[in-house]
């Protein structure tokens, strides 16, 4: 009977577009680090106050990822699952006093995250950053398009940081873009409709389609100078009693 099982299952997961390589990953462990480790490095970082010797000191010497350093930017990124899921943390200093100005996380999971469950894909992205005072001081319209205006901005820093240490890093560059393609959409989306921007630090933040995600979510919330952003796609955003949450990033499923 359980070899019955065994072969229904088998056959169940072929049937789904599964490799059988790929079904019975499910039940390996994937090594680390895990999502939450990814999340903890993430919250260890203190915008205004960490310095590039405690993210040095809390990256450690990588056994399983790979360093990328620019003049003011340290990267840490690997791939797990025989290369179905990619990570990186990122944070990026200011150039005169080395400290904390942007970070981020990055998760991205080609593997679903539970069996016969579409959609298969999914990216969890978080980052935080320091906006200028030029930038605060810039008049707008309305409240909408001022927080329009801030996501365009987190948007072109991620791009631009995930390009200078993604040089000499495929993968890095890779998951800079996919970030940066979720952000677009939704910006795509507040350009037609700016009145959902008032949704953007509502719990659940701001719904929208992406073509290659299906259902994502992504909420921003601007703290005086500090704007944090959370975006989960695909799997990572199913569910409706999911909060994008900040703070409690390691209670989130892993």
């Amino acid at each position: 009977m359980k070899t019955l099982r065994a072969v229904i299952l088998v056959m169940c997961c072929l049937m789904a577009g599964c490799e059988p390589g790929d079904f019975f990953g499910f039940f390996v462990p994937e090594g680390p680090p895990s999502n939450k480790e990814i999340y903890s490095l993430y919250r260890q970082t203190i915008l205004k106050q960490s310095t590039s010797a405690d993210v040095l000191s809390a990256f450690g010497t990588p056994k399983y990822a790979l360093l990328s350093q620019s003049k003011s930017i340290v990267a840490l990124c690997g791939d797990k699952k025989k290369g179905k899921k990619m990570w990186f943390n990122m944070v990026s200093f200011d150039e005169n006093e080395l400290i904390a100005k942007r970070k981020y996380f990055f998760i991205s999971d080609e593997r679903p995250r539970q069996l016969f469950v579409a959609p298969w894909e999914g990216v969890d992205f978080g980052c935080q950053m320091i906006l200028s005072k030029e930038f605060i001081d810039s008049p707008y319209a309305n409240e909408n398009a001022r927080r329009i205006a801030v996501l365009k901005q987190v948007d072109v820093d991620t791009r631009k940081d995930t390009s200078e240490v993604g040089a000499d890093n495929a993968m890095l560059s890779l998951c800079g873009m996919m970030a940066g393609q979720g952000m677009e959409t939704v910006l795509t989306k507040l350009s037609g409709s700016p009145a959902i921007a008032g949704r953007l630090d509502e719990p659940n933040g701001v719904e929208f389609e992406h073509i290659s995600f299906d259902k994502c979510r992504l909420r921003m919330v601007i703290d005086n100078d500090v704007v944090t952003v959370r975006m989960r796609l695909g799997s990572f955003g199913k569910g409706g009693k999911l909060k994008l949450s900040f703070e409690g990033l390691g209670e989130m499923e892993d």
